[in-house]
C-alpha cells in the first residue's frame, strides 16, 4: 500500500481552522464511508485494505459500526464549532475493501446513524462498492429500503483468465442475474471496468464490453491498470513474468469503449464515466471533481473541507484505539494555498464535460486552448472546456500546459 502523504500534524481534537467552514452554508456536503475489508487482496490493488487474517485480534468487524459512529459524532462537532449550520448530506458514497462484506443490516445501520447526525438531503445519491459474489436478493433488498440508491459493481472483466490474472474470485456468468437483482430492488446500477491487464487481448476487452453493455446498467466506469510498486502485481511486472502495460493497447482500448458505450446509449461525462443520462452520472464522484466538501470516515480515508485536506490513521486498529481514546482518527493534513488550488481546481474540472468555464482560465490560456482546438483536442462548444475523444487521451497534457501558466 501506498505512505500516506507528507502533511502538519492536526490537532489532536481534528479542529479545522476557522475559514474552512467559512460560507460552509452555500456548499454542499458529501459523505465517504471506507470499509477496509476483503476476503482476499487482489494483486493489482494499493488500496487501504485487510483481509482478516492480516487485521488479527484487536480489529474486530464487529466494532466497525459504533467505531464510525464515534467519528460521525466527532465530525459533527469539527463541523460545527465556528457556527457553521447543519448541512444534510448531498451524497453517501461506501467504498473499500468490498463494503457488501459487512451483512447488509450493518450497511443500513451505518447510513441510519449518518442519517441522525447529519441528516441526507430529499434526493441523496448512496452508492456502494459491491463484489458481485457478496450480493443477494435480500441483502439488496435491506440496503434500497434502507436508502441506498446505487450499486457500483466491481466487474472489471468478463473473461476468466484476465480475471485470474487480477486475482479477482467472482464468476462473470453471475453478472447478468447480479444487476437484475439490483434494478429489481429499484436501485441504480453502475459496473466497474478494467482495462489493460498483462495478457488481455483486443477480443478480450471487446467481450467485456459486450457482456456489460448487454445488461443495460444506468453507469459505467472504464480504467485503465496501472501498476503500481508494492503490489503483487508490480513485482510481477519488475521480474519480467508479465509485461507493462502498452500506452497504444490502452488508448485503442479506451477508443473501442467509447464507441461501445455511445452504441449502447451510454454517453460520457467525465474521461473515465459513462452515465445513460445526467440523472444517472454518479453525483458523489462528480463532487469530487467539483472541488467540493466531503468527509472521509473509516481507517485512512480523506477528506476535505474549505481547502484543508486531512486523513486518517491507515491502520483499523489505530484507527479504532485513536477514536476510543477520544482523539481524532486524522494524522495528518495539508491548508492549501490559493495557487494550489486553482491549480487542482483546473486539474479536476478538466477531465468534466462542461466541467471548466473557460472564462476561468488564467490568463494566457485562449493561445492554449486556440492551439489545443486546432489539434483536433477540443469540440467547439461555447463557454466549455470540451475534450474530443483524442483530446480526453490526451486530456493530461492539456492540463499541464494550463496549469504552466499558473505562476
Amino acid at each position: 500500500m501506498p505512505a500516506q502523504p507528507e502533511g502538519e500534524a492536526p490537532p489532536r481534537d481534528g479542529a479545522l481552522p476557522a475559514g474552512a467552514t467559512a460560507d460552509a452554508a452555500g456548499r454542499p456536503l458529501s459523505l465517504y464511508v471506507h470499509v477496509p475489508y476483503c476476503r482476499v487482496r487482489c494483486g493489482y490493488c494499493d488500496f487501504n485494505t485487510y483481509t482478516a487474517e492480516e487485521l488479527g485480534p484487536g480489529a474486530s468487524r464487529a466494532d466497525y459500526r459504533p467505531t464510525l459512529a464515534r467519528e460521525a459524532d466527532l465530525a459533527l462537532r469539527v463541523l460545527g464549532a465556528h457556527g457553521a449550520p447543519p448541512r444534510p448530506a448531498a451524497t453517501v458514497f461506501f467504498g473499500g475493501g468490498t463494503p457488501t462484506l459487512l451483512p447488509a443490516e450493518v450497511l443500513a445501520g451505518v447510513l441510519g446513524d449518518l442519517r441522525a447526525r447529519f441528516g441526507l438531503a430529499p434526493d441523496a445519491e448512496v452508492t456502494t462498492e459491491a463484489n458481485p459474489d457478496t450480493l443477494t436478493p435480500e441483502g439488496l433488498e435491506v440496503l434500497a429500503a434502507a436508502g441506498f440508491t446505487r450499486i457500483s459493481m466491481g466487474m472489471q472483466s468478463a473473461v476468466p483468465h484476465v480475471l485470474a490474472t487480477l486475482d479477482r474470485t467472482h464468476d462473470p456468468a453471475r453478472i447478468p442475474q447480479v444487476v437484475r437483482w439490483v434494478k429489481e430492488a429499484g436501485m441504480q446500477v453502475s459496473v466497474d471496468l478494467i482495462y489493460g491487464t498483462p495478457g488481455e487481448s483486443l477480443e478480450d476487452w471487446r467481450r467485456s464490453l459486450e457482456v456489460a453493455c448487454a445488461v443495460a446498467p444506468d453507469h459505467v466506469s472504464a480504467y485503465s491498470l496501472i501498476v503500481e510498486p508494492g503490489t503483487r502485481l508490480g513485482a510481477q511486472v519488475r521480474r519480467g513474468q508479465l509485461p507493462m502495460p502498452d500506452e497504444d493497447d490502452l488508448a485503442d482500448k479506451y477508443e473501442l469503449a467509447d464507441a461501445a458505450f455511445r452504441a449502447a446509449g451510454l454517453h460520457w461525462y467525465e474521461v473515465s464515466n459513462w452515465a445513460t443520462g445526467a440523472d444517472t452520472r454518479c453525483r458523489h464522484n462528480l463532487a469530487y471533481w467539483a472541488d467540493a466538501d466531503w468527509w472521509g470516515f473509516g481507517p485512512g480515508a480523506h477528506s476535505h473541507i474549505g481547502g484543508v485536506r486531512f486523513w486518517n490513521a491507515k491502520h483499523p486498529l489505530a484507527w479504532t484505539q485513536r477514536l476510543a481514546e477520544g482523539l481524532s482518527p486524522a494524522v495528518g493534513r495539508e491548508v492549501l494555498d490559493p495557487q494550489t488550488r486553482e491549480i487542482e481546481r483546473i486539474m479536476l474540472a478538466a477531465r468534466v464535460r462542461r466541467g471548466l468555464a473557460l472564462d476561468s482560465l488564467p490568463p494566457g490560456a485562449q493561445d492554449l486552448v486556440a492551439g489545443f482546438g486546432a489539434a483536433g483536442l477540443l469540440e467547439p462548444d461555447g463557454p466549455w472546456f470540451a475534450p474530443t475523444l483524442r483530446g480526453r487521451l490526451l486530456a493530461d497534457y492539456m492540463v499541464r500546459e494550463l496549469t504552466g501558466l499558473i505562476a
